[in-house]
């Protein structure tokens, strides 16, 4: 993967992007996407956020060698912190990080998402924190999507500001991935129930201590919930 060819992944982010747009990509890394997102003509400029010395030093060298420092700027910064106010932002993203992390960067100094419209977040794991984070900070999810790339699976969510209510199959597993059911969204399920599956024998087979049993009523809880989807 370079600035002019991304990942099956970092693609599935770039198509979700207005056309158009000011980008802050946080926790950019090499600064690959927003260099091909301006490559390709889709956005005006963006602003690439990178906390660590080694990859915000990447970044600056690759933004610099493919002859865009005009329109990307490379700070580094925690979080949010890369996008100042005179930026006018419209879009963020972050990809490749927990679903946690990406929840706590979006909580953390989140009076710097005024003037966005859209949030687009792949994280790696835990997407429902993401889902809960906008639900409990008025924003909606607006789409979804799913790609396989080198035997992972990971998710795309596109958040925009407003009430978005979903039942606990929607939080877990996203509504717009469950109404599409790819391949993907069934191998990463069945992939899950398989794992709950072995976890909660060992539990039933180990010392059966109160914490024991509450854990395993959790999962028990989870696998219905997921196996009442695939199911359907």
């Amino acid at each position: 993967m370079n600035a002019k060819n991304l990942s099956e992944r970092l693609k599935l982010v770039a198509s979700f992007v207005e056309q158009g747009t000011v980008l802050a990509d946080i926790g950019s890394d090499h600064a690959y996407l927003p260099c091909w997102l301006i490559q390709n003509g889709l956005i005006s400029r963006a602003i690439a956020g990178e906390v660590v010395k080694g990859p915000f030093e990447s970044a600056k060298r690759n933004v610099q060698s493919e002859g865009l420092g005009k329109q990307i700027t490379v700070r580094m910064a925690n979080g949010l912190r890369a996008i100042e106010q005179n930026d006018s932002v419209e879009t963020v993203t972050i990809a490749g990080m927990g679903g946690s992390l990406i929840a706590s960067i979006l909580d953390n100094d989140s009076e710097r998402l005024a003037s966005v419209k859209r949030i687009i977040v792949q994280p790696n794991i835990h997407s429902m924190a993401i889902r809960q984070w906008a639900v409990d900070n008025s924003w909606k999810i607006v789409n979804e999507a799913i790609v396989k790339e080198d035997r992972k699976i990971y998710e795309v969510l596109v958040l925009e500001p407003g009430k978005g209510t979903y039942s606990s199959e929607e939080m877990l597993m996203g509504p717009y991935l469950i109404k599409e059911c790819a391949d993907a969204f069934l191998e990463k399920w069945q992939g899950e129930l398989a794992e709950l599956s072995r976890v909660i024998t060992a539990l039933t087979k180990s010392a059966q201590s109160e914490e024991a049993k509450m854990k395993r009523q959790q999962l028990s809880e989870t696998k219905d919930l997921i196996e009442r989807v695939l199911h359907k």
